[in-house]
C-alpha cells in the first residue's frame, strides 16, 4: 500500500513512526508525505494552480531533502508506473485554521476534483487533525479557546462537515484519540502544546492512521519507538484500540 499526504508538520507528525509501525504488523505500507509547514488548503491548492515544486519530500518518515510539487508528485509516480499508484491520497486543514470551515471551502473541493480528475488512486482520507494543549498561548491568544475541548469540539464539526461536501469516506480520527487519550489520563501527548510529542504522540498517531487505513488493530503492531518503555507502548496499543473500536473504526 502506498499512501501520499498533502500535508504539512501534523502529517509529519503523522507519518514519522507509521512505516515502522506497519512493517512490525506484517502491513506492507509506504508513505510519501508532501510537507510545508504550516501548510493550509488555500496554500495547497495555490501549489496545484502554480505547479511549483514547493514541498518537501519525506518517504517512510524520513526527509529525503528533496523538493518537489504536487504534480510531480500525484501525475509523475502514475505515468512512470504506468498504472494507479496511489493507494490512498489524506488531506487536512493546518491546525491554526481547522476550526473554521470558511478556510476549507472552495480550497478543498478544488483540491479533491482537481485529483479526481486528474490522478489515477484508490481512495480519498481526511486526516483530522488535533486540539492545542489546554493552556498553551497558541489555544488562548491565537484560537480564542479557554478549554481545549472547545477547540475540538469545532475542528472536529469542520472536518465532518469537509467530509460530506467533498464525498470522502474515510476521516482518520486523530483528534478525537487525542481527546479520549487525555480523558484516559494518559499525561502530556503535546511536545510544544500543538505538535505531537516524541515518541508518544507520533507512536499514537501511527496506531491511529494504521487502524484507519488498513483496518489492522493496534494490538498487532510491535514496533516500540526509540525512548520508549514497552510496557508503556502495550498500554498505548491497547487504549487506542479500545478506543477505535468504540467509534467503529474496528
Amino acid at each position: 500500500m502506498r499512501v501520499l499526504c498533502i500535508g504539512n508538520s501534523f502529517s509529519t507528525d503523522a507519518t514519522t513512526y507509521l512505516y515502522r509501525t506497519a512493517a512490525s504488523a506484517g502491513v506492507k505500507l509506504e508513505t510519501y508525505n508532501l510537507y510545508i509547514g504550516g501548510c493550509s488548503l488555500e496554500r495547497h491548492w495555490n501549489n496545484v494552480l502554480s505547479g511549483e515544486p514547493e514541498y518537501l519530500l519525506e518517504i517512510n518518515g524520513q526527509s529525503t531533502g528533496r523538493m518537489i510539487s504536487i504534480q510531480e508528485m500525484v501525475l509523475g509516480q502514475e505515468a512512470a508506473c504506468g498504472k494507479p499508484y496511489w493507494d490512498i491520497i489524506t488531506v487536512q486543514q493546518a491546525s491554526h485554521e481547522s476550526t473554521r470551515y470558511e478556510t476549507y471551502q472552495p480550497y478543498m473541493k478544488n483540491l479533491t476534483d482537481w485529483l479526481r480528475s486528474h490522478a489515477n488512486f484508490g481512495k480519498l482520507a481526511l486526516h483530522q487533525t488535533w486540539a492545542y494543549e489546554q493552556g498553551s498561548q497558541r489555544l488562548t491568544e491565537r484560537m480564542g479557546y479557554e478549554d481545549q475541548a472547545d477547540m475540538f469540539r469545532d475542528l472536529k464539526a469542520a472536518y465532518a462537515r469537509a467530509a460530506e461536501d467533498c464525498g470522502i469516506q474515510t476521516v482518520i480520527p486523530c483528534g478525537q484519540i487525542f481527546q479520549e487519550l487525555l480523558k484516559d489520563g494518559i499525561g502530556k501527548i503535546h511536545r510544544d502544546t500543538f505538535h505531537a510529542l516524541i515518541p508518544m504522540g507520533r507512536y499514537v498517531l501511527s496506531l491511529v492512521w494504521l487502524a484507519a487505513l488498513t483496518g489492522t488493530p493496534p494490538k498487532q503492531a510491535v514496533f516500540c519507538p526509540e525512548g520508549m518503555h514497552e510496557t508503556l507502548a502495550l498500554c498505548i496499543r491497547s487504549l487506542v484500540e479500545e478506543h477505535l473500536r468504540g467509534l467503529g473504526v474496528l
